[in-house]
């Protein structure tokens, strides 16, 4: 079926754009937006994907304030749109690489916001993630991390938070990956996290003199997978990152942490360090529909029909528990914290803004150069 895509001059397939290279139901593209106050009270992020085998589009916005987090959460049938509006929220690019309009209608949901999203550094790739489990590829994808500002309002509720030029940073993924939306067929004997471990730490960071991404996930004894690129502002020129080591400290009985400091090993052979200290509350991501999110349990990428949308606002003010409205707490383990950090290169030191991803579970492998404290 033809698209209006298919009227543009980059097509890679001798075939039409209304359809994507694998019939692997996991395939995805997905943007994600994260805005921070500078005290890290206000945490604000925003995602919308599109499952081309899965017939769906999805979308995700989130706002914390003061441990309270309010969440929306919208899906709809894609049939063979190429629009990327999905229920109230609307992403735009002004300029691809470089500007985004992001857009909530004001409805019955309570809703509604304007924003822009403008970069200040160029996007970066990360190395190519491809992994296989027992013969079979579980993961095929690629993404690339960018360093920007937004500005705008968002309000829930009689919740507002006006943006003035705010730290914030995005990344753009596309291919096959688990955890979307289908359950994984079984290959083979599965060792639990308990034995074997994971722990995943991603830092977007800047400070006035650098900026970057720096990735490092292992399992077990596996061979760690790690990406990273770090930028020298001044010059803009940007090198490498290898040898990611951790060490971190925890909020007692968590896996959730308060400081943490991150080494990285630069292609020219310098030694960068960065010490990452929390800032407000960590956004639980199942409210934006990551991790077994949305009411029915089933996560991002599954079928909820022509249109659904769902939102509930949920207290995060303890470090690893959310508390629902009807006064139930769970434990979630997918977090992603506002944070301050110190970055160290060449004896200079510079102060800013990042956002940190560490999931950790099972127990620690010793590969991983990771201390816990406090546990």
């Amino acid at each position: 079926m033809l698209t209006p895509l298919d009227d543009t001059l980059w097509h890679q397939l001798p075939t039409t754009f209304d359809h994507v290279w694998t019939s692997d139901p996991r395939f995805f593209d997905r943007y994600w937006f994260a805005i921070y106050s500078g005290d890290g009270r206000v945490a604000i992020q925003v995602t919308m994907g599109a499952y081309r085998n899965m017939n769906v589009l999805d979308a995700g916005v989130v706002m914390v304030v003061d441990g309270k987090q309010y969440n929306l959460r919208a899906s709809r049938s894609l049939n063979g749109s190429v629009e990327t509006v999905c229920g109230p929220v609307r992403i735009r690019p002004i300029e691809p690489l470089k500007s985004f309009e992001i857009i909530i209608e004001p409805g019955d949901h309570g809703w509604q916001g304007s924003l822009r999203w403008d970069c200040v550094e160029p996007a970066r790739e990360e190395h190519p993630h491809y992994t296989r489990l027992q013969g079979r590829t579980v993961e095929d994808y690629r993404r690339f991390d960018q360093i920007g500002q937004a500005s705008g309002f968002l309000q829930s509720g009689t919740q507002r938070v006006d943006i003035q030029q705010w730290w914030s940073c995005r990344d753009h993924s596309w291919g096959v990956r688990r955890g979307m939306g289908v359950p994984e067929p079984v290959t083979g004997p599965k060792v639990p996290l308990s034995d074997k471990g994971h722990v995943m730490s991603f830092l977007f960071f800047s400070t006035d003199a650098l900026s970057g991404h720096l990735l490092f996930q292992g399992r077990g004894d596996d061979t760690p997978y790690t990406t990273g690129v770090v930028t020298d502002r001044d010059t803009g020129a940007f090198q490498h990152a290898s040898n990611i080591a951790l060490e971190v400290e925890l909020h007692e009985g968590t896996r959730r942490f308060r400081r943490c400091s991150v080494a990285a090993t630069l292609d020219d052979g310098r030694l960068l360090r960065i010490a990452v200290e929390a800032r407000g509350s960590a956004i639980a991501m199942q409210g934006l529909g990551y991790s077994g999110g949305y009411d029915d349990g089933k996560g991002l990428g599954a079928w909820r029909g022509e249109n659904h949308l769902e939102t509930d606002v949920w207290d995060i003010s303890h470090p690893s528990k959310i508390v629902y409205p009807d006064g139930t707490h769970k434990e979630h383990w997918h977090r992603i914290q506002p944070v301050a950090i110190e970055a160290v290169l060449d004896g200079k030191t510079s102060h800013g803004t990042a956002s940190m991803t560490l999931t950790i579970a099972g127990r620690l492998p010793e590969h991983l150069q990771l201390k816990a404290l406090g546990q």
